[in-house]
């Protein structure tokens, strides 16, 4: 129970007065009622008191206030909860000197009785009690008050670990994240490959126990793990990892108050005419100003898109990208199943119009092939995962040496994630194969998902920052291009054919494009003009071999001949010119 759960029970009606967040967090270990002018002797580490104030006066020594709240402090109060109906408020003394010792304060009404108050907290104490392991062991009292305090005067979490397992005997404990990064580990345990962390947290072997967090993903969630069952009693191990879970609530939250920041940065390099100076200033309220130089990094998470399943020989996936150009993947697979003419008809369908391509995707498409609301609409990824393509990334940018590396990561309001990577100049290349081994753990942590990143040039100076988030972008798009249903980290260095290059072109402009080369095979018209743009693809696919291609289509040589002709009279291309078949090739990597 913390100080601030009090703050929530309607019944007691208690008024906060002064508290600021981390006060407020403070675990509450007991409640103690007195009215002594020096109560600290009598008062337990942890403890709230409640306290009528009789021991001061208006006409009494000021200094009595003072003496009061450093006995709190220095017995290790953690709040005190001072009752209203003897002075009828909280007199301005005790605020001012609950404010110099920092001892949360929290105003009692006068229809509240102490008793209503002390018995909320053994309640809720018993309840919490109630729910852990039925083992009769326990942490020591004098260690959780050290640990208590450590963590009140912000103690990392590597000491916080590492104290926690100290009068154990030092056991072998790590604390990992699902995808391997290793958070802290206790006393004299061995460094763990990220690799080995990550099979060891799905293995059987050792012990895990998860540390519960209010906002934490499959991705950053923490996991205590020792390599041997038995060491460490289990109601122990829930109590350290219930003080450890303490220490990442505290942090999320002043994550979370950073937020804004990092939002400021993304906003200011993402608008239509960068301001240099606007993004300087980003840049060091995110405490990346002094940055030698930067690397952009975009991300993109697609719940369940990796439970697709390739359908036909376009592997097609279950991906909406957009308009008819999903469906018409659709058509081809069904194609690629035998059904030339249903694919054809799809394709008519597509030209005339939305609702009329979803009629017609029943009789297209076999039964045992899946298609998602997603697919169909088009829709963009919601802020719920981009919110998780963010802590993905973050994740995965946890891997990086902290002492090398600085970074913030943002959401975009299009459903990605984007980070600024501040580090050396001749830093970008390790910035590169870390994250390059680090995504496929990041993925395996939801394996069901399509998890994509794409990392820009670094550029040295704020000025080119905008050009490095187009080059993340762009690179993010061809990593959804190359592994649609999976997971994939692309660079620029990975636009190595045309279909790479291709996926980073708007999908506004694709459009147009496919429309303008392919038109009359998109248009409503006759069912064969399907059949006309298979037969297209599966010879730009073979070289332009008309002996190949025929063989693939199980058709006579003759029949791609007049195929093929009659692609070039519909699109007034050449297909002997190698500039003609490239525009047909770009043409049809537009869907």
């Amino acid at each position: 129970m913390q100080v601030d759960h009090l703050l929530r029970l309607d019944r007691l009606d208690l008024a906060l007065v002064w508290g600021d967040r981390a006060l407020l967090g403070q675990e509450v270990g007991g409640v103690t009622a007195t009215d002594l002018e020096d109560p600290a002797r009598f008062l337990e580490a942890g403890e709230i008191v409640l306290s009528g104030l009789l021991w001061w006066s208006r006409e009494g020594d000021p200094a009595k206030a003072d003496r009061f709240v450093s006995g709190l402090s220095a017995a290790g109060a953690v709040a005190l909860l001072a009752g209203e109906e003897t002075h009828g408020g909280v007199p301005d003394e005790v605020v001012d000197a609950c404010r110099r010792h920092r001892v949360a304060l929290l105003a009692v009404p006068a229809h509240t009785s102490f008793r209503a108050v002390t018995e909320a907290v053994c309640l809720r104490q018993w309840g919490e009690l109630s729910r852990r392991p039925t083992d009769h062991y326990a942490l020591p009292e004098n260690v959780r008050a050290d640990l208590d305090r450590a963590l009140e005067h912000g103690a990392s979490i590597a000491e916080l670990t590492d104290r926690a397992f100290a009068h154990l005997g030092t056991p072998d404990c790590h604390l990992l994240t699902g995808s391997g990064r290793t958070v802290a580990r206790a006393g004299g345990a061995a460094p763990l490959p990220a690799r080995r962390a990550a099979e060891l947290l799905r293995g059987t072997r050792g012990t895990t126990v998860r540390v519960e967090a209010d906002d934490d993903t499959a991705f950053d969630a923490w996991h205590l793990h020792l390599p041997e069952e038995g060491q460490v009693p289990p109601r122990v191990l829930q109590e350290i990892a219930e003080l450890l879970g303490r220490h990442r609530r505290r942090e999320d939250r002043r994550r979370a108050a950073r937020a804004t920041a990092s939002a400021e940065l993304l906003a200011a390099l993402g608008a239509p005419y960068p301001d240099a100076h606007r993004i300087r200033g980003a840049l060091t309220a995110c405490g990346l100003g002094d940055g030698r130089a930067y690397t952009l990094v975009a991300a993109s998470l697609e719940p369940g898109a990796g439970l697709g399943r390739a359908t036909g020989r376009t592997g097609w996936t279950g991906r909406g990208e957009g308009g008819e150009g999903g469906e018409r993947g659709r058509a081809e697979a069904a194609a690629g199943h035998g059904g030339v003419e249903a694919a054809a008809q799809l394709v008519e369908a597509v030209a005339a119009g939305a609702t009329a391509a979803a009629d017609a995707l029943s009789d297209a498409v076999p039964s045992d092939t899946a298609l998602s609301d997603t697919a169909l609409s088009g829709t963009a990824l919601s802020a719920a995962t981009a919110s998780e393509a963010a802590a993905a990334l973050a994740e995965a940018l946890g891997h990086l040496p902290p002492a090398a590396f600085t970074s913030v990561v943002a959401e975009c309001p299009g459903g990605e994630a984007m980070a600024v990577v501040a580090h050396g100049e001749g830093a970008a290349a390790e910035l590169r194969a870390v994250l390059g081994e680090a995504w496929p753990l990041v993925h395996a942590c939801r394996p069901g998902d399509a998890l994509h990143a794409g990392v820009g040039e670094p550029v040295t100076g704020p000025d080119a920052l905008d050009t490095a988030l187009a080059q993340a972008r762009y690179a993010l798009a061809a990593a959804r291009a190359a592994a649609p249903s999976g997971q994939r980290l692309a660079g620029l260095d990975d636009l190595r054919g045309l279909d790479s290059l291709v996926a980073g072109i708007p999908a506004a402009v694709r459009e147009v494009y496919r429309a303008t080369v392919l038109g009359p095979l998109l248009g409503p018209g006759r069912a064969s003009h399907a059949t006309l743009l298979v037969t297209l693809e599966v010879f730009l696919a073979h070289d332009c071999s008309w002996a190949r291609t025929a063989e693939a289509l199980h058709l006579h040589v003759n029949t791609v001949h007049y195929r093929i002709e009659r692609v070039e009279a519909l699109t007034g291309r050449d297909l002997s010119r190698l500039d003609h078949k490239l525009d047909l090739r770009a043409a049809l990597l537009c869907r």
